[in-house]
């Protein structure tokens, strides 16, 4: 049951994320906005080639494009590696991971693609106080890594158990 729910939401979040993208990429031009909701909510088209939230977009690009084609890649193995150890039962575990995976996937293709990712979603506050543009991919991180603290802060007992598993003497 959870590599079914992996593959529908992984699925789900790059088709929904990349197709988006391209309609931005195909209707707008760089930077431009498109007010939705006057004073709070635009759509703008901006190229990302830092990490979230344009972090370290101003590093080096001889360092920044293999580090945020590696990192990624790493974060996704290491994903797979922790939902291979997932118990069956473990829905909310499962949908956060996936949410994880599609985003990153996501942002990873556009990355491949044209070395920078595509951000359009544009809050502010009467265009003084804006929030970083983002996009779908990275709206299913942020809500998978919520998934996951949540579950982790409403049921710590679950995580201290997992630590007892795992570093339990092996049983002969």
């Amino acid at each position: 049951m959870r590599y079914a729910v992996l593959f529908v939401i992984v699925l789900a979040v790059v088709g929904l994320d990349q197709s988006t993208k391209w309609l931005v990429l195909r209707d707008f031009r760089l930077h431009e906005t498109l007010p939705l909701i006057e004073g709070f909510f635009n759509l703008t088209y901006i190229r990302n080639t830092g990490a979230a939230f344009g972090l370290l977009a101003n590093l080096d690009a001889s360092v920044r494009v293999p580090f945020f084609v590696v990192f990624p890649l790493v974060a996704l193995a290491v994903i797979g590696y922790i939902f291979r150890k997932l118990q069956e039962t473990d829905f909310k575990l499962s949908v956060a991971l996936s949410l994880v995976m599609g985003g990153a996937l996501g942002n990873l293709i556009d990355r491949a693609r044209f070395g920078y990712v595509v951000d359009f979603l544009d809050f502010h506050w009467n265009y003084r106080y804006h929030f970083p543009a983002f996009n779908v991919a990275d709206s299913a991180i942020c809500v998978g890594v919520a998934i996951m603290l949540l579950d982790t802060a409403l049921r710590p007992e679950r995580a201290t158990e997992e630590l007892k598993e795992e570093n339990a003497p092996a049983s002969s």
